[in-house]
Parts: C-alpha cells; sequence; structure tokens
C-alpha cells in the first residue's frame, strides 16, 4: 500500500481549517486516512500548524510521499 502526507479539509465554508493526515494514495481527499499527524490553520496570521513531528518521521521512513503543500509546511518547521 501507498501512503501520501498530505492535507484533509475540515471546518466551513469560506473558513477552511485543515488536518494533516497520512493516507493512501487512492483515497479520496476528505475520505479515509490512516493517521491524523496534525493540523494546519491558514485563516489566522501568522498560521497555525502543529505537527506529531515522530509520527511524521516515521511515515518518511517508511516511504510516505508528500504532497506539495505538506512538503513546504515541512520545511518551514525544520523537518525537511
Amino acid at each position: 500500500m501507498a501512503v501520501k502526507i498530505r492535507l484533509s479539509r475540515k471546518g466551513v465554508k469560506k473558513n477552511p481549517f485543515y488536518r494533516i493526515v497520512a493516507a493512501d494514495i487512492e483515497a479520496p481527499r476528505d475520505g479515509k486516512y490512516l493517521e491524523t499527524l496534525g493540523t494546519y490553520n491558514p485563516m489566522v496570521d501568522p498560521a497555525v500548524v502543529t505537527l506529531k513531528e515522530e509520527r511524521i518521521k516515521y511515515w518518511l521512513a517508511e516511504g510516505a510521499q508528500t504532497s506539495p503543500t505538506i512538503k513546504s509546511i515541512l520545511k518551514k518547521q525544520g523537518l525537511s
């Protein structure tokens, strides 16, 4: 099973809130996921990011791919 670390959208119309999740590549964006790895709130200035660093490192070591947005978030947080 191929795993991807990506965003899952939550929140309401015009007020998004995202969960950072590890999900199967074939799963839909807001569908079933394997594990929640953190949150991302872009609606505040500066954007608030919380991460479970140990679990993210685990999934990356297992070969999980990252979406472009997650890659930039991890780079800003110093995990990449």
